[in-house]
């Protein structure tokens, strides 16, 4: 069997795999080392497609149990979603516990439940055991934009503490919300104390590095364009290198699309942009007091925390066109002053956008698609927090331990309506509706 890459235009998403935009996160990175491009001709024990959190977790937890590993990513570290995020760490599975117990039953979603705080708990260990330097902050608000969905919030809240023991979720009222949010566009919500946020580019490097020490092989600028399948797998990449492994892990998110149809029939690329105001000095307490994330109840959602040097940094808007809007502060600023109108005499310094992979329950795809190829991807905005234990499950995989990796196989991930070649114009149309629902 043989899967190749369809070639990349202008258009596609996969002009997206470029040099880091002159975003905030790429001005306060920590050094890095390049990586050459692969040359030549290689054999392995692993090969990961994607040098973002699932696949450089899965490389040093192979690498540290002795195989093999060559990375290939197509750009740089970090180049994708995994340096271009808004870097916040939510509490469970990308959809809530009443979702997954309807779906999968109680057994099944208690185990996801667990593998959600044992993923929150790899990515502070991952941190600590590694010495990366990402400011990782305690603290997250989920706010609610409209009335009805408190009592909903608050209800759940309460299941998680009923249910599965889970005491960090503190409901908010409207006027404590507005203590913590400078903000009146939010009637409640949620303080989730033991979420979180942190600098997802450093994150990205700082694991990328630990790979490396433990002895995975990293290659940027090394994108796959075909892999044929025979006694494992035979890739080769846009400059004509090759490697010779037994398993090949994809691990490239949004930025596949074009390698396999039939899991592009699964995971639809999407652009989500963010913009950093300049330093808002003793005004920064008065935009968030506690120093938390934040996340609203849209359906594209509002995102946006506070930097260390006293920034806004603020998610807001998506394109579902398949390149990155050029003008970003323009797009974004008009979702920032809806929430923060009391900011419109502060410039916005830096602003870049992102491809994220979305699934149409919102819930990541990961599955093995052969006995020699294995996918995680499609987190759908939950990637900080579940990739790193996701491309950890690969590893476990390709060791002989498939235990955890047949569990996230129960995910319930349809195709899209259309398959690969429709699935954006029918999806796009869905998309924008809810879109215009979220301003009614």
């Amino acid at each position: 069997m043989a899967f190749s890459v369809a070639p990349v235009s202008s258009g596609s998403s996969g002009s997206a795999i470029q040099p880091h935009p002159r975003s905030w996160y790429f001005h306060t990175a920590n050094p890095c080392p390049d990586f050459p491009p692969l040359e030549g001709r290689r054999k392995a024990d692993v090969c990961i497609l994607g040098a973002g959190y699932t696949g450089l977790s899965a490389a040093l937890h192979l690498a540290e149990a002795g195989l093999d590993v060559v990375v290939l990513e197509a750009g740089q570290i970090g180049s994708g979603a995994s340096g271009r995020n808004g870097g916040q760490l939510h509490t469970g599975q990308r959809r809530d516990q009443f979702f997954l117990e309807k779906a999968l039953g109680q057994e099944d979603a208690r185990k996801l439940w667990d593998l959600a705080e044992e993923a929150k708990a790899l990515v502070y260990d991952l941190v600590a055991r590694h010495g990366i330097a990402c400011d990782l902050t305690e603290g997250l608000i989920l706010a609610d934009h409209r009335s009805r969905y408190v009592a909903e919030t608050h209800a759940y809240a309460a299941h998680l503490r009923d249910r599965y023991g889970y005491e960090a979720m503190q409901p908010l009222s409207r006027e404590e919300i507005r203590a913590l949010v400078g903000s009146r566009a939010y009637y409640g919500g949620a303080l989730d104390k033991a979420g979180g946020h942190l600098h997802p580019l450093n994150f990205a490097r700082g694991l990328a590095l630990a790979a490396m020490k433990a002895g995975a092989q990293i290659h940027e600028h090394s994108r796959i364009v075909k892999v044929e399948e025979t006694q494992g797998v035979h890739i080769t990449t846009q400059n004509g290198a090759q490697v010779e492994a037994e398993f090949l892990l994809e691990c490239g998110n949004g930025l596949m699309d074009g390698l396999d149809r039939k899991v592009d029939a699964h995971i639809m690329p999407i652009c989500n942009y963010i913009a950093a105001t300049a330093p808002l000095g003793e005004r920064a307490h008065e935009i968030i007091a506690n120093n938390a994330a934040v996340a609203d109840s849209r359906f594209v959602v509002n995102y946006f925390r506070l930097s260390p040097d006293g920034r806004l940094l603020f998610g807001g808007g998506e394109s579902y066109r398949r390149a990155l809007l050029e003008d970003v502060p323009g797009f974004v600023r008009p979702y920032m002053l809806k929430i923060f109108p009391q900011l419109a005499d502060v410039p916005l310094e830096y602003g870049w956008g992102g491809v994220l992979g979305i699934t149409l329950t919102r819930l990541p795809y990961v599955r093995r698609r052969s006995g020699a190829v294995l996918i995680s991807a499609g987190y759908s905005g939950q990637g900080v927090m579940l990739a790193p234990l996701f491309g950890k499950i690969l590893a476990e995989a390709v060791l002989g331990r498939p235990g955890r990796l047949e569990l996230l196989e129960k995910l319930p991930v349809p195709q899209f309506p259309g398959g690969a070649l429709m699935r954006y114009p029918l999806l796009v149309a869905g998309l924008t509706w809810y879109a215009l629902r979220d301003s009614i």
